[in-house]
């Protein structure tokens, strides 16, 4: 045996994975790895485990729920894929795997597949629907630009803008392009949407999100989730000018209105203020002449109309000839009104007189005394018969209390006889008086009842129930005869039958 195998330290099976966790940890630490996804496990704690692999080769891998939750691809067998994290072991199986920081798909097919995938799946939630789109506001006072603050972006659009007519425009600076910028465009949407409508930062009327050209990894924040959500949310009405006019990214589909080019989207925003101020003045003259024209027009009218109107002494002078015949005869009229209504007076003053109006008086007086004569009467023979009424329904009362009371006696006898007998009958029953005749009870110690010798033991605590009280014992000597014979059971015949003939009856 070799000397030098017998001086190695000795090791437990722990400590040996642990070394190798080591030095696997510290000869390698972070890899950057390719390969296409083979077995793809989704656990219910929201971890991811999966298998990577190519032509000769397959290595396991596992996802944190922390890093899954930031990776917003579809895992699944087939995909292939480029991944970034740690190289361990996994000592409970022997084996080693790489814990995931990063994960992105790899080459350009298959982020065509993603994009398609992803397009579906928010096409189907119906956030590219035309129906939702908003329209631009023709002429928007504020104009929120989303975009990098240090390319030409964003003096081509303040160019045109100033070329085409001039507006106040708030700039929200982003990155446009990797790790966290789908996010910080996404939080630019959202917080122009945040602006109250008279703080003191001016709410937009109109957002521009431009970017310039560039292949599709560079334009890929914009084909991000929460990107399309963002933009499809935004209550204030949004152009799309990401990339050239071939590039076509998901937010093109969730805006209200792409633009090819951002130079076209600020064309889109605002109209041309020179052509305006021309529309403008044309119409202006245009009215001007309509209403000097519609003015002469007025004017013949009233030309004409006061050549046919008549003369105003024309117009008043029947009027006046009426009034002054109208003016002589008032005096006359005034005079015999007065004397219609003076006759008038005359006669409603002869009905009037005292001597008739005591006379009304003194009949109406009778009359009153009559009735309450009357009523007098009336009053004190109701009262008479109710008084009877009452006298009658007493004594009626007082007979009933009187039978009541009789029946109510009579029930409670026949209640205590029943209850006497019932009495009798359970002391009859009763195993008490049993015993008052000498006899007594046997149990055992959990208080069940001894029927035969067969159920005690010898030393048993029995507890023996006389009719004056109790007497524990314990049994010395058990001993049990033979069940008794049951006695024959006699049946009774009717009188007269015959044994060997049954009887119908």
């Amino acid at each position: 045996m070799n000397e030098a195998s017998l001086n190695l330290p000795e090791l437990t099976v722990s400590e040996l994975s642990a070394s190798l966790k080591r030095t696997i940890e510290d000869a390698f630490g972070y890899v950057r790895v390719r390969g296409e996804l083979g077995k793809v496990s989704y656990h219910s704690n929201g971890h991811v485990y999966f298998d990577l692999k190519d032509e000769r080769a397959s290595i396991a891998g596992v996802i944190w729920r922390a890093t899954a939750a930031r990776i917003k691809l579809q895992l699944e067998a087939g995909l292939e894929v480029v991944l970034t994290g740690r190289l361990t072991t996994y000592p409970n199986r022997s084996q080693y795997q790489i814990v995931v920081e990063t994960l992105e798909p790899a080459g350009l097919g298959a982020l065509m597949a993603l994009l398609e995938q992803r397009k579906r799946q928010l096409a189907a939630e119906g956030l590219f629907d035309e129906a939702r789109k908003q329209l631009l506001p023709y002429l928007p006072v504020v104009i929120g630009v989303i975009t990098s603050p240090t390319g030409a972006v964003i003096r081509d659009i303040l160019h045109r803008l100033a070329d085409r007519f001039p507006r106040h425009v708030l700039v929200w600076p982003v990155k446009v392009q990797g790790d966290g910028s789908a996010a910080a465009v996404a939080a630019a949407i959202s917080g122009f949407n945040a602006l109250p409508e008279s703080g003191p930062v001016p709410r937009p009327h109109l957002l521009i999100v431009a970017r310039g050209g560039g292949s599709l990894e560079d334009l890929w924040s914009f084909n991000e989730e929460i990107v399309v959500r963002a933009a499809a949310a935004s209550m204030i009405p949004l152009i799309s000018a990401v990339g050239h006019e071939t590039d076509v990214t998901l937010i093109d589909f969730a805006a209200d209105r792409r633009a090819p080019t951002p130079t076209a989207a600020a064309e889109m925003a605002v109209p041309v203020r020179a052509e305006l101020l021309l529309d403008i003045e044309s119409l202006s003259r245009r009215t001007f002449v309509c209403w000097r024209r519609n003015q002469e027009a007025r004017r013949n009218e009233v030309r004409s109309a006061a050549r046919a109107l008549l003369k105003p002494e024309d117009v008043v002078a029947v009027p006046r000839q009426r009034l002054d015949h109208a003016a002589a005869g008032l005096s006359r009229a005034l005079r015999a009104n007065a004397h219609v209504h003076r006759v008038g007076f005359a006669r409603i003053g002869v009905r009037l007189s005292p001597h008739l109006l005591r006379t009304q008086v003194e009949r109406r007086r009778d009359r009153y005394a009559g009735i309450a004569t009357r009523l007098r009467a009336s009053a004190t023979a109701n009262i008479e018969m109710h008084r009877a009424r009452i006298t009658r329904e007493r004594e009626r009362v007082a007979v009933l209390a009187t039978r009541a009371g009789r029946a109510i006696d009579a029930v409670l006898d026949a209640r205590f006889a029943r209850y006497e007998r019932d009495t009798q009958l359970l002391a009859a029953f009763s195993y008490r008086g049993v015993l008052a005749r000498g006899f007594a009870l046997v149990r055992d110690r959990a208080g069940r009842p001894l029927r035969a010798a067969a159920g005690v033991t010898v030393g048993m605590p029995i507890d023996v129930e006389f009719a004056d009280g109790h007497v524990g014992a314990r049994a010395e000597v058990v001993q049990a005869s033979a069940a008794p014979s049951a006695a024959p059971v006699r049946r009774r015949t009717r009188r007269g039958s015959d044994p060997g003939q049954g009887n119908l009856f």
